[in-house]
Formats: C-alpha cells, structure tokens, sequence
C-alpha cells in the first residue's frame, strides 16, 4: 500500500509549517511509522538549517536533474529521515517545481507517510505540492493577516483538487479568540498549539521537551492525523486538539519572542531552531 502524503501549507511565512512538518514527523517516528519530511520550499528552504544537518545533495538537485531521490535522503541526530534543500539563487534557478510530484512518488513507494513542507505565497512552487497531496493540512497564527492568507492558500487548494483536512493553529495564548478563528474557516479546526516558553536547537520540540504543552499538542494532533493516514478517517469525526490550561499569558510570549530573537541574533550561524521557526 502506497504512503499517505501530507503537505503542510500556509499563506504566510514564519507561521510554523517546517516546526510542524518537524513535529509530526517526530511522532510519527517514534509510533514506528517510517517518515520522511521534504524540503519544498524551493524559494526559502530552511528544513534542514533548521535540524542542524548539513547534507551535500539536495531536493534542489534533484528537481535540477542532477541527483537521484535516494542520493538527498539524509538522517538527522534525532532519527528523522529529511530531504533538505539549499539556500541559494543559483540552486532555486535551476530546480524544477514539476520534478517534485516523480519525487514524491518514488517516495510513496518505501514510506508510510511524505511529509511535504512549503514555502508561503502563491506561486506554481507553492501550488504543486498542495495538487499532489493526499491531504493538506494548513497551518497559521492567530494574526488577521496570517489568517486571511491561509484562507487564500485553502481556495487555491481546491482550485487544484487538493483535499484540505483542516487547519492548525500555533502561537495560541489565552487572548486568542478559537472558536471565532475557526469560524473563518470551511474545514475543521484541528487543533492549537500554545507557545512554549522553551526553544530547542537542532532536534523536535516533541523529543527535547516530551512534557512540554506544545509537544503535548503536537502528539495528540499526530494521533488524530494517523485515523486519517492508516484508518480512512474522515476530517469532520476527528476531534480538536484544544486544552485550555495549555495557553500563557500574551505578555509572557511576546517576552519569550524577544529573547529568542536577541538568542538568534547572538548565534546566528548555529542556526536557531524554536518552537515556532
């Protein structure tokens, strides 16, 4: 039987994709389903920066024609089998966005689930991986704008026949307005993930901090998705990912934003991996 392919997708940057790319990677992983997380977005790749693994050979050089699938796969330190990508212009001009569906074919064929993570905007290198899905899951703050472009993202989605399975929310703190988010949605809110006031470097949130709120989230949403992924459940029976003591004071978190930015700025060629990268 073929793996299930999930990409995740949002309107804006910085809203958490590749951190939830990450996560639910990690839970899958470590429920014993073979995973493999992908670097699509060709334009700001950032996966494997992110992970603190270097790899020679990219999702850029394959999608130029110049590698084989098997040649970019790589292992982080936590176990996590990623396809990373590459930072450059040069890279970015040569890849070719319509290799990616002969990508994620041949990787269908060895892994219970592709994870496949995307750049923001509207664009044919956005636009491909939400056609080649098996199920999109969309992912955004609880900022308007942030909002407004995943409900862009969620229209151009079902332009290209791409089944959105719901939506996630991240940054959450106790100011947020649920239920009135998740009514500007037409799919499912499938949960919220708070903020943590703890930021891990090179490895998921999920096996640094197993008791932390956010991994907690991104556990019981991972449950939710494997109804989906190996029980043919539908979106609508599943149930929201949402507990109340999870959430922090919006004071605390823009605290918490603070001293991540002056920590990145002190180690910026580390490579910074928060919560919410």
């Amino acid at each position: 039987m073929p793996g299930y392919v999930l990409t995740v997708a949002g309107g804006k940057g910085g809203v958490g994709k590749t951190t939830t790319a990450i996560n639910i990677g990690a839970v899958l992983e470590n429920h014993e389903y073979e995973t493999v997380v992908v670097d699509a977005d060709i334009g700001m790749a950032n996966l494997g920066e992110m992970l603190g693994t270097g790899h020679d050979t990219t999702i850029h050089d394959v999608l130029a024609g110049e590698e084989t699938v098997s040649a970019a796969l790589t292992e982080t330190s936590s176990g996590l089998t990623i396809i990373p990508g590459e930072q450059s212009l040069e890279a970015f001009a040569e890849a070719d966005p319509a290799k990616l569906r002969k990508v994620i074919r041949t990787l269908k064929s060895t892994y219970d689930v592709v994870l496949v993570d995307t750049g923001a905007g509207l664009s044919h290198e956005t636009t491909v991986p939400l056609g080649l899905a098996d199920g999109i899951l969309l992912v955004t703050t609880p900022d308007d704008v942030a909002i407004n472009d995943t409900s862009k993202t969620a229209d151009l989605a079902k332009r290209v026949d791409g089944r959105v399975l719901g939506t996630l929310v991240t940054r959450v703190t106790r100011k947020a307005d649920v239920p009135s988010i998740a009514e500007q949605f037409d799919d499912p809110l499938l949960g919220v993930i708070p903020v943590d006031l703890e930021a891990t470097r090179n490895e998921p949130h999920v096996f640094n901090y197993p008791e932390s709120d956010a991994s907690d989230a991104y556990t019981q949403l991972t449950e939710e998705l494997e109804q989906i992924f190996f029980e043919g459940a539908d979106s609508d029976e599943l149930e929201d990912v949402f507990e109340e003591e999870w959430f922090i004071d919006e004071a605390d978190a823009e605290k918490a934003d603070e001293e991540s930015d002056e920590e990145e700025t002190d180690d910026k060629d580390d490579g910074v991996f928060g919560i919410f990268g």
